[in-house]
């Protein structure tokens, strides 16, 4: 064995990697590029995305039901749906909405849960409920499984010169059938346009002219629209197939079907109905820029890459753009395009990486004053960065705005690892060549003296970072990616400091200079310790008084906390809003698109605006539950503006919906927006679920906790998601007349749905487009109010009698939609916050709901929304983190030995939490998630320089056998000051970037992070030079050297 093998053998597999770095070191370069190269050609090919998936496992059940209203829909289908998802094993939340015709049911899983098992499950419990809902509601089905930002793309299609049908037409069977088979694609919800129809629109007048019944209609045009298969014909020699045709598949040719025949003239279907092609009943409308279209709003499938599938489905379209421009129709594909902000937000965060390392390298230039120590240290980055990226791809996570910042955190730790080596053996190289000496040996020990003190302190940061990869909920899915990278970084960087860079040393510096060459440290070196030392003697002499004032810095720190807000995630400036603009329930679908056209108007002169669409009602089979009086407009800026221009945009929309009648708004970026409602299921940061049994007793709380709510300061955009008040016609039958004419319940009720609802008796086909037949009343009478009563329903014995003869028809105000919460009713109230941090608003809502609002018997509230989620994410990290304290104190005090030793090391923690307190309330005074985790990184970095200096101090004690004095404290604090101010230097000048771009597209989550971590990094430098040092001189307690005790504690273990 080799003497530096023998050496590294006494001290276990640290010594032992050393060991062979200082052996093998042209292997370990050999090694140490060949993982370069590998890195970044497997990172040319990664999954970039703005943030990580942060919706949990998620479950989304549709039933149709059409001719329902929404309490019938609650009743007869939702309620059995939720009966049968109930209970399924990690179900976390049920939420359901009961609209007119559609029952909407979320089920929300534990993080963790295998969401194809989970789809599974709910599907073979609703496979059970077959048979059991009412005649004409379809089978329960779960929507596509889409990602957690869930659209990738929209695109909007206008036509000049074609009608709404057509366009349609050329949205639905061309379009929306390309992209949806691009690979990555999970569902095309389409807006807007008209779906074209067969139509048989009864004119009731002729049916009882001709004394036709509805059902004699219905099942005439059933029939001419039939389509049989005809089976083969088998020759000796061949199969040949039977194709038969003769279904009516115009409008003509369906309106000549005989109804009646007794002898004389036949009746044909257009004696009593006009039959023609026109649109079904509109759900939804679309304007692009302003103009009447079709929106196509594409949904990715979980886990894709946004950039790849963005550039797949524009490929798409360019192929189609021929075919589109022969019909007539113009193609907008860049309305939102969420691939422009992961490009923005990771190329900033990048940007921002790149820069703190030149920071960084210019740092190491300036304290080593060596180009080859520089580059050595500077190695690291690359190394360290590349490795884990390569680790966060191999477990499943995308480079994301928030693991990229990760690793931007880490850039401190990932340097000093190397750092510390680097200058700890240039400075044993310079000793040891004044005394002759040099080469591997003296590698090796430098190498192996603070190892094993990096190590524990690398460990202390590691559990510092345990409680952020334990958050739940969404915040744990958006942070625990960023602990992940911060982890794998720090351990990254152990390992090259373990291997590449002592290979470094030795090749770069360990045979410089002449035997016998005086040690020669750098000037800035020489010039901070000689000025240092003046100032340490200086506190020195006056140590009560600098004990005091620390104190009183710190009180004044923890004076200022109460103070700070909390907020669940900054304001995130992606370059897209969405306007929410709700008109009163039962605002006709025409009324809401004319309204949405002049705010899109007002919207497009602002400057800074690109784009303006908007949705107004629902998508067929979306998850959606809008009525026609909802709308959404979709705001896309112009590309490169910064946070600050961005505000100034927002305000000018705000300014412009404030002097907006008719309608309440709500604005909000798309990223705010797709957070909040995974949350909470509500597009907003404070949610009131109001709960109950009893819908008008939860409707009259629900009204006047909105009324206490706008009250207090700060409330803005104040809705009831789901207000009573939509006006309907009410069809009560009347038992005693019904079995006067002889007429079935049933039947009545059966001819109100065809003639208002329509009925589908068939299908005809145009090219591969499937159109359908639809039995239902004339336009013009179905217009009119009035003449509901007026229908005509045939009885036994071809009499005629209106509808009004067998039941009363009135109007009346009904719901729009029912909401469900845990299977319970309830109405939430929403609202955004302006001018303070929503922590302090909703605990001054609780205050004044509970104070002012009187619920009704059995009707409740609780609290949901950003608010609850931050506080909830709060009491976890600070739970974990007592728990992740109690391991740091276990570990330390192994290091340290004593008691006073480990007090000396935690007492590192106030100091850098006065900086971090002081740094949030300069900049805004709100302590957003991210500041918080800044403070966990933060208490790291303070621990690691703590630990480093108490580790020196034992080794100038037992390994050098110097007496514990003023002297030696003196001594050991300014060899440990280059390698703090260095810490502390690149670790600031890394961040600085973020810190500087806070606010900025990208930067919103790590800038206030970055804030906290500079402004603390800034009180525990200077108290740990200052201070440490003057506190341990006192109370520090370390053993005599003895012979065994050459060897650090710390190495020992």
């Amino acid at each position: 064995m080799t003497e530096p093998a023998a050496e590294a053998g006494r001290f276990g597999p640290q010594a032992a990697l050393v060991g062979f770095a200082v052996r093998q070191p042209r292997v370990v370069l050999a090694l140490a590029c060949a993982l370069l190269v590998f890195g970044l050609y497997a990172l040319a090919g990664a999954r970039y995305d703005v943030f990580p998936e942060f919706a949990p496992p998620t479950v989304t059940v549709q039933t149709e039901a059409p001719g329902l209203d929404s309490e019938q829909v609650e009743v007869l289908v939702t309620q059995p749906v939720e009966v049968a998802v109930g209970g399924l094993p990690g179900l976390e939340t049920l939420r359901s909405t009961s609209i007119q015709g559609l029952s909407v049911i979320t089920a929300v899983f534990k993080a963790g849960s295998d969401v194809d098992r989970v789809r599974q499950r709910v599907n073979e419990r609703l496979a059970a409920l077959a048979g059991r809902l009412p005649d004409g509601v379809a089978a329960p089905a779960m929507t596509p499984l889409t990602s957690s930002t869930l659209t990738v793309l929209l695109v909007g299609l206008t036509a000049a010169k074609r009608d709404a049908m057509d366009l349609r037409h050329v949205a639905e069977w061309t379009v929306r059938r390309r992209l949806q088979a691009v690979p990555g694609i999970a569902q095309v919800s389409l807006y807007g346009g008209a779906v074209r129809a067969l139509q048989v629109q009864i004119r009731p007048d002729d049916l009882i002219r001709y004394q036709i019944g509805l059902n004699d209609v219905l099942a005439a045009a059933r029939k001419a629209t039939g389509v049989r298969g005809a089976g083969f014909v088998d020759t000796p020699n061949q199969r040949v197939l039977l194709r038969t045709e003769g279904q009516s598949l115009t409008p003509e040719a369906l309106g000549q079907t005989v109804l009646h025949n007794d002898g004389g003239p036949s009746v044909l279907l257009s004696d009593v109905a006009t039959v023609t092609a026109a649109p079904e009943p509109a759900i939804s409308a679309a304007l692009v820029d302003g103009t009447p279209g079709v929106l196509l709003m594409v949904g990715a499938q979980v886990g894709v890459d946004t950039r790849a599938v963005t550039a797949r489905l524009e490929t798409a379209l360019d192929e189609l753009r021929p075919v589109l421009q022969r019909e007539g129709v113009a193609l907008r594909a860049d309305l939102f395009r969420p691939a422009n902000f992961v490009d923005v937000a990771t190329g900033n965060v990048l940007q921002a990486l790149a820069l703190g390392g030149v920071l960084v390298v210019i740092v190491l230039l300036v304290f080593l004053a060596d180009w080859r120590a520089a580059l050595i240290s500077a190695t690291a980055i690359p190394l360290s960065l590349i490795a884990a990226a390569l680790a966060l791809q191999a477990w499943g996570e995308s480079l994301n705005t928030l693991t990229l910042g990760g690793l931007a955190l880490a850039i401190g730790e990932v340097v000093d690892d190397a750092v510390i080596g680097v200058e700890n053996a240039s400075r044993r190289l310079r000793a040891a060549r004044a005394e002759g000496r040099g080469g591997a040996r003296v590698v090796l020990g430098a190498m192996l003296e603070v190892r094993s003190s990096v190590a524990y302190a690398t460990l202390a940061v590691l559990l510092m970072f345990l409680p952020v990869l334990a958050l739940t909920g969404v915040a744990g899915r958006l942070f625990g990616p960023l602990a992940l990278a911060y982890i794998a970084a720090v351990v990254a960087s152990l390992l090259v400091a373990l291997t590449v860079t002592p290979a470094l040393v030795l090749l770069l510096l360990g045979g410089r200079s002449a035997p016998g060459e005086a040690p020669r440290e750098p000037p800035v070196v020489r010039w901070s310790r000689a000025g240092y030392l003046g100032l340490l003697a200086r506190i020195g002499r006056v140590p009560r008084l600098a004990m005091l004032a620390s104190l009183l810095v710190t009180l004044g720190g923890a004076a200022i906390l109460p103070t700070l807000g909390a907020v669940f995630l900054p304001d995130l400036r992606e370059g897209h809003m969405i306007l929410h603009m709700v008109a009163v329930p039962g605002t006709a679908l025409q009324e809401s698109q004319r309204l949405s056209g002049l705010v899109t108007a007002d919207l497009k002169a602002i400057p800074g605006v690109r784009a303006v669409a908007a949705q107004i009602g629902r998508a067929e089979a979306g998850e959606d539950t809008a009525g026609p009086h909802y709308s959404e407009i979709h705001i896309d800026l112009e590309p490169g503006l910064d946070g600050a221009a961005q505000r100034q945009v927002e305000a000018a929309i705000r300014t412009l919906i404030a002097g907006f009648p008719g309608a309440a708004f709500s604005l909000k970026s798309f990223l705010t927006e797709r957070i909040e409602e995974t949350v909470s299921g509500f597009t907003a940061p404070v949610v009131i679920n109001v709960v109950g049994s009893d819908l008008d007793r939860i409707e009259a709380a629900a009204r006047s906790v909105a009324r206490e709510l706008a009250e207090v300061k700060g409330a803005r955009d104040v809705q009831q998601a789901a207000p009573a008040g939509l006006p309907q016609v009410t069809v009560a039958l009347r038992p005693v007349d019904l079995r006067h004419w002889g007429l079935d319940p049933v039947e009545v009720l059966e001819a109100v749905r065809t003639a208002y609802q329509g009925d589908v008796v068939g299908q005809s086909y145009r090219g591969n487009a499937v159109v359908n037949v639809l039995v239902i009343l004339d336009a013009q009478v179905r217009g009119r109010l009035s003449a509901v009563g007026d229908l005509p329903l045939r009885a036994p014995g071809g009499r005629y009698v209106r509808l009004s003869q067998v039941a009363d028809v009135y109007e009346s105000a009904g719901r729009y939609q029912v909401q469900h919460l845990g299977a319970q009713r309830m109405q939430a109230v929403t609202a955004n916050v302006a001018g303070r941090d929503v922590a302090s608003f909703v605990a001054a809502a609780k205050r004044k709901i509970a104070r002012e609002v009187r619920l009704p018997e059995g009707v409740y509230v609780t609290f949901s929304g950003a608010a609850e989620a931050q506080a909830a994410a709060r009491r976890d990290l600070l739970f974990h983190a007592a728990l992740a304290g109690f391991g740091i104190v276990v570990l330390l005090a192994i290091v340290t030995g004593s008691a006073a030793n480990l007090m000396l090391v935690l007492v590192n923690l106030p100091f850098a939490f006065v900086g971090g307190v002081a740094a949030a309330a300069l900049t805004g005074g709100v302590l957003s998630l991210g500041s918080i985790v800044g403070f966990v990184t933060l208490a790291g970095i303070s621990l690691r320089n703590s630990v480093m200096m108490i580790a020196h101090y034992e080794q100038m004690v037992n390994r050098d056998g110097r007496p514990w004095n003023a002297a030696t404290a003196a001594e050991g604090a300014a060899d440990r000051m280059v390698p703090i101010l260095m810490t502390s230097l690149v670790t600031g000048l890394g961040l600085l970037p973020l810190a500087l771009g806070a606010g900025e597209p990208g930067r919103e989550i790590e800038g206030p992070m970055a804030l906290v971590i500079l402004g603390g990094l800034v009180s525990c430098t200077i108290l740990n030079l200052l201070m440490l040092p003057v506190l341990a001189e006192r109370f520090a307690r370390f053993r005599p050297a003895t012979v065994e005790d050459r060897v650090p504690m710390v190495l020992r273990s």
